[in-house]
């Protein structure tokens, strides 16, 4: 079965926190919709617009094995300060994987709850954002289905930790491969 993976983008989101992990992950075969949380154009930290392939309304019922939270601390707040985003991430949670990065592990999974008693890492200074967190200065970590990133320093990290967590470590190493991708061979 190919895993469905939900990339939701909000307005102020870092733009290579997306876009690399939307491009690596359908390299991999998964089925990755990009959806803007209340319009198709978002506009990113860097006024770049991205063109998403639906809405978050329409497709909050569909079933995902993955949920990707890009960070930007603007648009990780527009995504925290959404009930719908907020609800769908612990949807997915319950059997599946949430991946989160820069400011959004602390700011938006710092909502839900699902950060308890896990390992994270985030943008440098966002961990005063929420109390008792195990917060690391790593690029990526993962802790059971939780899967977080620093910056956008480690979005190719982060992706194939994702596709990995998804399709196993062939998979991602074939990614890299292809990407010509030092890190990992």
């Amino acid at each position: 079965m190919v895993p469905s993976v939900l990339v939701v983008l909000a307005h102020g989101f870092e733009e290579v926190e997306a876009i690399v992990p939307i491009d690596l992950i359908r390299r991999s075969g998964a089925k990755v919709t990009v959806a803007g949380l209340g319009e198709l154009t978002i506009r990113g930290a860097h006024n770049i617009s991205v063109v998403c392939d639906t809405t978050l309304d329409s497709c909050i019922d569909e079933h995902y094995e993955c949920i990707i939270l890009p960070g930007g601390s603007q648009g990780s707040k527009n995504l925290a300060s959404s009930e719908q985003v907020l609800t769908k991430i612990v949807e997915v949670a319950q059997t599946g994987i949430v991946a989160a990065i820069c400011a959004a592990p602390a700011v938006v999974l710092g909502r839900t709850g699902l950060l308890d008693g896990k390992t994270i890492t985030g943008f440098p200074g966002t961990e005063e954002l929420c109390e008792g967190l195990v917060f690391t200065p790593k690029g990526v970590e993962v802790d059971g289905s939780i899967i977080t990133a620093q910056a956008a320093g480690s979005a190719v990290d982060f992706a194939l930790a994702i596709i990995e967590a998804l399709l196993g470590s062939d998979s991602a190493k074939a990614v890299a491969n292809q990407i010509h991708y030092p890190g990992v061979r």
